[in-house]
């Protein structure tokens, strides 16, 4: 064998001592790195796909969606919060057990909800009929939504994903994308 061959062998066998190495360490941990920015890299990819200008990330926004999403795990409920006439915003929600749900796989199950979207006016965008069926996807990839604010919170045994949209989506008579 070559010293080059012997090199090569090396630093391949270091690289991936390293990488199991750093699996172990971190555990859990890697599902929730960089939280912020991999939810909006969920939002903006499915977006992009469909030839939508991406989201930008929100501050205000995210400390909002923080607020109810603390709210939604210290009662351990699951339900949208009151609209303010005079601050409008779109809003998504997911739950699912602590711990086991990456940020991608948690925008990924309003993703999901495309197969039963139909091109056409709001609320007239579900194959099935039910608005529910759609209403998440349709808020995700809305045209004049401009950016998203979201927040992570454990509960008991549920946490809660809330993310909040500006500019509001599914608006009654119009196309959401």
């Amino acid at each position: 064998m070559s010293i080059v061959s012997k090199h090569r062998l090396t630093r391949t066998a270091a690289a991936f001592a390293l990488g199991a190495a750093s699996l172990m360490l971190t555990g859990n941990a890697g599902l929730r790195t960089n939280l912020d920015g991999r939810l909006l890299a969920a939002h903006n990819r499915e977006r992009s796909a469909a030839g939508i200008a991406p989201l930008a990330w929100n501050a205000a926004l995210a400390a909002d969606a923080r607020e109810f999403a603390a709210e939604l795990a210290a009662t351990n409920s699951f339900g949208h919060s009151e609209e303010d006439p005079d601050n409008p915003v779109g809003e998504n929600l997911f739950a699912g057990t602590t711990g086991y749900y990456a940020p991608e796989a948690m925008v990924g199950a309003w993703v999901e909800e495309k197969k039963h979207y139909k091109a056409g006016v709001f609320p007239n965008n579900s194959r099935t009929g039910n608005l529910e069926d759609v209403g998440h996807y349709t808020q995700l990839m809305w045209r004049d939504t401009g950016s998203v604010g979201c927040a992570v919170v454990p509960g008991d045994d549920l946490e809660f994903l809330v993310c909040r949209y500006t500019q509001v989506g599914n608006v009654e008579g119009e196309r959401p994308f």
